[in-house]
């Protein structure tokens, strides 16, 4: 358990006695902020000398570094049994609270796979984003969806293998086979007798050959079915199967580049900005899985200020790595790094078996990392220009709207709409931004439960009374029970003028709470023109960052609640009569109107009828008809 100081005795945290207290043991260390908030995290394999080092009077260890330790109001610390623990834990809690002066990986990027189902019966090509140990085949990871949406079909085509989603052989022969079927391009192994389960499997064989390259194999047996249908002039089949080798020949085309030997291996490129706290860097990545290229990422770590390229390099790999489900065999770097051993030792236990970090200092391997770095220095280039412009959008915006209402901070606003048809299904939303850009896991719906009709003020009244006391509640309650609810907004934004924001400050008087609420004004043509602020228009510069953010919030947020509304209605009007009988799940439900062409039918059929139905027992049938006879007299 972390040594954290109870928020009772936190103003009488003294650093320099608790800096006697530290144990000489391998651990993480946490540094907190006057607010709470973690700055940094760090490993350590021994805590006392670490975290000491950070207040003692040393030159030269960065600015960024020095600008952290002046704002430390106290530290805590977990303590480990191993080097190796401490590195996981870290890895863990930075991912968890990504803290302010950590080097953080910005893109939480996950990879396509194909998987193959070998553990069915018959099985299918699925594509998926995660890997679990279900005994099934997966093949990736690919860099592009695309890539592999269209390899699948092409798969899924050439051997016409099934993508339902039916229980085999369990559902065989139950229902109709599908288009697909009759487009041959399944060969409907839900059909008895169709196709056999061992012919079944080599067609997933030759498929299993292909995705672990073995090309050539195919084009010849597709080859061989061209000659063969153009020689009993089936040209028609004959055209199909040139198409298909066209297409294999394609997909083999992208994955030319190689390198000598058949290992996976990603090599990796670093480039940096010159050195200042918001300085980034761009960590380049070419994957390569079977000797082939299969494709390039970038990735950009943020605040690396006076950080090393090594240490640039070491943090990278243990963010990326740790949530990838595919670790390569060899990892090659332009430079060596810190902590390479217990990096290794933590890899090989992610992977199950020996990881490499190496660095190459001549042979093919250090042309691909010369490539990689290359590649790193034009993307970091190129993108510097457009990292300004989408900063302008984002946070140049939030400061901009922070000037114009004169408030300390908007970084995190939420906006509120209500939506409704004449009263019917009144819902509400919220949505959140922080820092200028759309927090949608903070996202809410409401679905009214005090108002009927159309009476929006009493609607929002609702919404924003539940928010902020169900915000309230978790502030007092358990921190482990806490969800987006207890965080609370910088600015409020409403979608209306007077009124909307008069409602919302009577809400947060209500409930004892202080924050800047401002309602985005509409014109005649329901465009926005600006902000309603301390019972003042407040006029906007319509050309400005801050009034183009208002826009999407507002917009964003009429979206959200339209959407919800949109759901309700349609789960409102495909309701069936059917639903309200006991008894009646949705496999019968489906099973009646299978039988029956309508509800009118069922509700005239006698109870022998009903029962005549495999799905529907006696007393299912005894209970429907009860019930529709209940409803006619």
């Amino acid at each position: 358990m972390p040594n954290q100081p109870s928020p009772a005795t936190k103003i009488h945290f003294v650093v320099e006695e608790e800096l006697k207290k530290l144990p000489k043991q391998p651990g993480v260390y946490l540094m907190h902020g006057s607010d709470d908030a973690i700055l940094y995290i760090g490993k350590a394999v021994n805590l006392s000398n670490r975290v000491r080092s950070y207040f003692r009077r040393i030159v030269g260890r960065g600015p960024a570094i020095d600008q952290m330790v002046r704002q430390i109001s106290y530290f805590e610390y977990i303590v480990t049994d191993s080097e190796l623990e401490a590195l996981i834990l870290e890895n863990n809690l930075i991912k968890e609270h990504r803290p302010k002066y950590n080097t953080m990986l910005v893109d939480d990027k996950t990879y396509p796979y194909i998987k193959v189902t070998v553990n069915e019966p018959y099985p299918r090509l699925v594509f998926c984003r995660t890997m679990k140990k279900d005994k099934a085949r997966y093949f990736g990871p690919f860099t592009s969806g695309d890539a592999v949406r269209d390899t699948m079909e092409l798969l899924n085509r050439m051997f016409q293998l099934r993508d339902c989603h039916r229980v085999l052989p369990r559902d065989c022969g139950k229902e109709r086979p599908c288009l697909n079927y009759h487009m041959k391009r399944c060969c409907a192994p839900c059909i008895k007798g169709e196709v056999s389960e061992e012919a079944y499997r080599a067609r997933i064989e030759q498929v299993l050959a292909f995705l672990s390259g073995d090309h050539q194999s195919v084009i010849r047996d597709l080859t061989e079915r061209m000659t063969a249908a153009a020689a009993a002039l089936d040209f028609e089949e004959a055209a199909r199967q040139r198409d298909l080798i066209a297409s294999v020949r394609q997909v083999t085309q992208r994955q030319k580049m190689s390198e000598s030997i058949g290992e996976n291996r990603d090599i990796l490129g670093v480039a940096k900005e010159e050195e200042n706290f918001d300085a980034d860097a761009v960590v380049q990545t070419f994957f390569i899985r079977d000797g082939r290229l299969i494709g390039r990422e970038h990735f950009y770590m943020t605040h690396v200020g006076s950080v090393s390229r090594a240490e640039i390099l070491s943090d990278f790999i243990r963010q990326f790595y740790a949530g990838t489900p595919f670790v390569p065999k060899e990892i090659v770097l332009p430079e060596a790094i810190r902590d390479r051993e217990i990096i290794e030792q933590w890899l090989s236990q992610v992977k199950g078996q020996k990881v490499s970090l190496i660095t190459p200092q001549r042979g093919s391997k250090e042309k691909l990392v010369a490539l990689a770095e290359e590649n790193a220095r034009l993307i970091l280039s190129k993108d510097r220009e457009r990292l300004k412009r989408e900063e302008g959008r984002t946070i140049g915006a939030v400061r901009e709207i922070e000037e114009l209402l004169s408030i300390p901070r908007a970084e995190r606003m939420e906006a509120y709409d209500i939506s409704n048809i004449s009263g019917f299904a009144n819902v509400g939303s919220m949505v959140v931004y922080e820092k200028g850009k759309p927090k949608r896991s903070d996202y809410r719906k409401f679905s009214i439960r005090t108002v009927s009709g159309p009476n929006d003020y009493a609607c929002m009244h609702e919404v924003l009374t539940r928010r902020f006391r169900h915000g309230l509640e978790e502030h007092s309650g358990s921190p482990e029970r806490s969800t987006s609810f207890s965080k609370f907004p910088d600015l409020i934004l409403m979608d209306g003028g007077r009124g909307q924001v008069n409602i919302a400050l009577e809400v947060l008087a209500e409930l004892g709470l202080s924050i800047p609420v401002a309602g985005m004004v509409k014109d005649d043509n329901h465009r926005t023109r600006g902000l309603y602020y301390n019972n003042v228009e407040v006029p906007i510069d319509t050309h400005s960052e801050g009034f183009k953010l208002i826009t999407r919030i507002q917009d964003e947020a009429h979206r959200f609640a339209i959407e919800y509304h949109r759901s309700l209605r349609s789960k409102a009007q495909t309701d069936s009569r059917l639903d309200a009988i006991p008894g009646v799940g949705p496999a019968r439900r489906k099973a009646l109107m299978r039988h029956f062409r309508s509800i009118a039918e069922i509700e005239a059929a006698d109870v022998e009828a009903l029962a005549a139905i495999p799905e529907i027992p006696r007393s299912a049938a005894e209970q429907i008809f009860a019930y529709f006879r209940k409803q006619n007299k």
